[in-house]
């Protein structure tokens, strides 16, 4: 790594080879790329931009302010549909309808704001339907879905909106088996139907997450939306880890440690003594905490590779630093530590990090903050 006290390395190249594993997956299927919560901590804009260079046709957002920041980074219409569906009332319904958004619409009041945003930007906006197979978030209720295809139907008749598609969200895809699976499927399937009854001709129709993109090949569609598995992690770790599926781990967390020296036996380490010297041994400094993104819940578990072997956080987490024993083994100043990337040097993983702390890998990988730059390897 450089001289930098942190830096999360990001490879563009491992995240293109993941799409094309994906993408071969469900070949029937257009592709989305879900780059939401800054690409999982990855980076959205490049991300995007390698995404795209290996097949991707749709970018995934939750927020509109992620679809506009797309936008705003010069990836136009013409090389990325974009899909945002996190919406509130009063959110910036126009400006999305301008910059070529499909915007999701969960409810009447959704697409009332989709029609007055059309009519104020002169144009018709793209709008796709959501139902609430089951996960109980977003999307709309059962009983609410006919009349809500009905209203946008007319809105679509008026040339206010086209319809460009329906979609819903697994709960448990990523319980291979698990009963609900079947029951959301059959909703969604009985979604597109009434859809179709209403005179809708949407142009995609999609449920299948990463989970789905990976297990559940019914329910592939039109388009899969994988997020996480195409950052190289297995949403399903019960299953197969990244490489059983073909992918690679994008990110790896490095740190040069602050401080390396000797201390005695019973010396307290780090806020409240949780940890304390069994022996005269050798502490290590590492000089990313918690307003980094490291998880608190590490604290005495999380996993780190110094100076040739895993070591263990020793004692708590802090805002900007954490400490490991190294058992009296030589290091100095400078050095590098891992704490999660692919594996390939002996290193933790980011699965390693979750099981630590109790969490998932998603968490760990879109948790880490800006004050650990990016670096990126592999761009084309």
């Amino acid at each position: 790594m450089t001289n930098q006290r942190a830096l999360a390395r990001i490879d563009l190249a491992a995240l293109r080879a993941n799409v094309a594993a994906l993408r071969a997956k469900a070949p029937g299927a257009a592709f989305m790329a879900v780059v939401k919560a800054d690409a999982y901590g990855h980076g959205m804009v490049p991300c995007a931009r390698a995404a795209l260079e290996a097949g991707a046709g749709w970018l995934g957002v939750a927020t509109p302010e992620e679809a506009l920041a797309v936008r705003a980074a010069g990836i136009g219409p013409e090389q990325a549909r974009v899909l945002c569906w996190l919406w509130t009332p009063g959110g910036p319904w126009r400006e999305c309808v301008e910059a070529d958004v499909d915007v999701t619409v969960s409810a009447q009041w959704a697409l009332a704001e989709a029609v007055a945003a059309a009519r104020a930007a002169g144009r018709p906006a793209r709008v796709q339907l959501k139902i609430d197979a089951g996960l109980g978030r977003n999307g709309a209720q059962p009983a609410q879905w006919p009349a809500l295809t009905a209203a946008a139907r007319a809105a679509e008749k008026a040339g206010l909106i086209q319809v460009t598609g329906v979609w819903a969200h697994f709960s448990c895809a990523d319980e291979p088996g698990h009963p609900s699976i079947a029951r959301e499927l059959a909703v969604f399937r009985w979604a597109v139907e009434q859809a179709a009854d209403a005179g809708l001709e949407p142009e995609v129709r999609h449920i299948a997450n990463s989970p789905g993109t990976l297990t559940l090949p019914e329910s592939h569609f039109d388009l899969v939306r994988p997020g996480v598995a195409m950052y190289g992690i297995s949403p399903v770790p019960q299953v197969g880890g990244p490489a059983d599926f073909g992918l690679r781990p994008v990110m790896t967390l490095a740190a040069r440690l602050a401080s390396v020296k000797s201390v005695p036996g019973g010396h307290g380490v780090s806020y409240g003594h949780h940890y304390v010297t069994p022996g005269p041994t050798t502490l290590a400094l590492i000089p990313v905490g918690y307003g980094d993104g490291v998880p608190r819940h590490a604290s005495g578990a999380g996993p780190v590779l110094v100076a040739g072997k895993w070591r263990t956080v020793a004692g708590r987490v802090a805002m900007d630093q954490f400490v490991v024993d190294l058992g009296g083994d030589a290091a100095a100043a400078g050095d590098e530590a891992l704490l999660f990337g692919p594996g390939d040097r002996g290193e933790p993983t980011a699965e390693d990090w979750a099981r630590a702390c109790g969490t998932i890998a998603y968490e760990i990988v879109t948790r880490i903050g800006p004050r650990v730059p990016r670096v990126y390897d592999g761009c084309a």
